[in-house]
């Protein structure tokens, strides 16, 4: 086992000393003077992660929705309002920055970021002051825009609605990638405060958008929210963006065929069921290949988790690479011609961007378990295999099914795989739905913009 670094009204009272101090950012992009002087048509967005760098398939889906509507939108129609996470952080991506500040630049949008690093997201208060922090500053900023919308992303965004006037000067929509139902069902004073924003959002008017069938599900019975107030945004990828850059230098034993398992360093993705099915398939005598296991964090020291995982890796003895410090590099070996099969072992998923991007790339066949919005896209025996969640046996027989189809089976489950990914994940298509339908006057140019085009 290698452990390889990484290279490259009801508002919820603050509690003292997890207070997000709210204090005004340099901002970046459009200048605050021109665009608080505009009466134009604006959209603003909120987010925790995915501006100045990524941490999860959250951060990933974030910057493709924010590519979107810097493509589509008229320039100056876009305010951005990322949490600011300083340049000393580890999850600070120089080049990532770069390719954003691009598009921002490209789409004239305004940028506000909002103070409080990324401590500001794990605790409650802490999500509590981002909202409000958000709506004073949509509030403000907004207030001359002809009409407008605030979208919020993600679960630090949940509480907006409890923050939001009746009389503000813009309609509010709501895009959660999970909620703490599934990724912290212990944490029920979160939750709670998730309930109560929803509702208030609601209530209000807002929309909320669901990112699989299975979350449209889980708001509706779990928070419910009714139905008519859902719009169904299935997550994707922007297939246009994808190019193939080069593959990074893969861990030195994995060059002669490796799985590939990668995700947050959390128990709801499962990764210890995983470790548990390949002892399992050794202990029958299945030839397993080796295991690259990006089980991550954006931080330096290991999580207790992953020092949980690193110990059943060496008790084992696997055959295994560990890497605890997540790197966007790793995707790249989803085009690696030594890869075996893409391992994706979660308990719980929202919606799950894996399978998607191993699609993207070519990768067969993906092995999942049945855990939520996996269901949507790995399809057992078109698709991929499946197994049931939290059932290590189960796994580690589709991943023996996996091991052991043949190369013209493999070839056509990329075809599908494929087709899948066109006809319903184009993420490009599907936001540009929503804005026809719910914001079509954010899509019009003005007369002068017609006349600069």
């Amino acid at each position: 086992m290698a452990v390889q670094p990484h290279n490259s009204h009801h508002v919820i009272p603050l509690v003292p000393g997890d207070a997000v101090p709210v204090q005004r950012q340099p901002r970046s992009g459009r200048s605050a003077d021109s665009a608080s002087g505009t009466t134009q048509p604006r959209i603003a967005v909120a987010l925790h992660d995915g501006y100045y760098g990524c941490t999860s398939g959250t951060g990933f889906s974030n910057r493709a929705f924010l590519e979107v509507l810097t493509r589509t939108l008229p320039p100056g129609c876009l305010q951005i309002m990322p949490l600011h996470i300083p340049s000393t952080d580890p999850s600070y991506d120089p080049i990532w920055v770069a390719e954003t500040e691009r598009l921002v630049q490209r789409a004239e949008a305004e940028v506000v970021p909002v103070p409080g690093d990324r401590a500001a997201t794990a605790g409650l208060a802490g999500c509590d002051a981002l909202c409000k922090y958000v709506i004073e500053v949509a509030r403000e900023r907004l207030a001359r825009a002809s009409v407008a919308q605030l979208i919020g992303l993600d679960i630090p965004f949940l509480g907006l609605g409890l923050h939001r006037r009746p009389n503000d000067p813009f309609s509010l929509f709501l895009v959660p990638r999970s909620t703490s139902e599934l990724a912290s069902p212990e944490d029920r004073r979160r939750i709670r405060w998730e309930h109560k924003g929803l509702a208030a959002a609601v209530n209000g008017g807002a929309r909320v958008a669901a990112i699989s069938h299975h979350m449209r599900s889980h708001l509706e019975h779990a928070y419910g929210i009714p139905g008519h107030a859902i719009f169904d945004l299935p997550n994707g990828l922007l297939l246009s963006d994808q190019q193939d850059a080069p593959v990074a230098p893969l861990p030195p034993r994995a060059e002669a065929g490796f799985l590939l398992a990668m995700g947050r360093a959390v128990e709801s993705k499962g990764f210890e069921d995983l470790l548990e099915a390949l002892h399992l398939l050794g202990a029958q005598g299945t030839r397993v290949p080796h295991l690259v296991l990006a089980a991550s964090t954006h931080t330096d020291d290991l999580t207790a988790y992953q020092r949980r995982l690193r110990a059943t890796v060496r008790d084992y003895g696997l055959d295994a690479t560990f890497l605890a410090r997540f790197s966007p590099q790793y995707r790249s070996w989803l085009r690696s011609p030594a890869l075996r099969a893409v391992v994706v072992p979660s308990r719980a998923e929202p919606f799950g961007r894996i399978p998607l991007e191993a699609f993207a790339a070519g990768a067969a066949p993906v092995v999942a378990t049945r855990a939520g919005g996996l269901t949507e896209t790995v399809i057992d025996g078109e698709t991929g295999f499946t197994a049931k969640s939290s059932d290590p046996i189960d796994l580690g027989r589709a991943i023996k099914h996996a091991l052991h189809m043949s190369s013209q089976e493999r070839e056509q489950m990329r075809s599908r795989s494929r087709a899948l990914l066109s006809t319903r994940h184009d993420y490009d298509a599907t936001i540009r739905t929503y804005l026809r339908q719910h914001t079509p006057w954010a899509m019009a140019l003005s007369t002068a913009e017609r006349t600069r085009v």
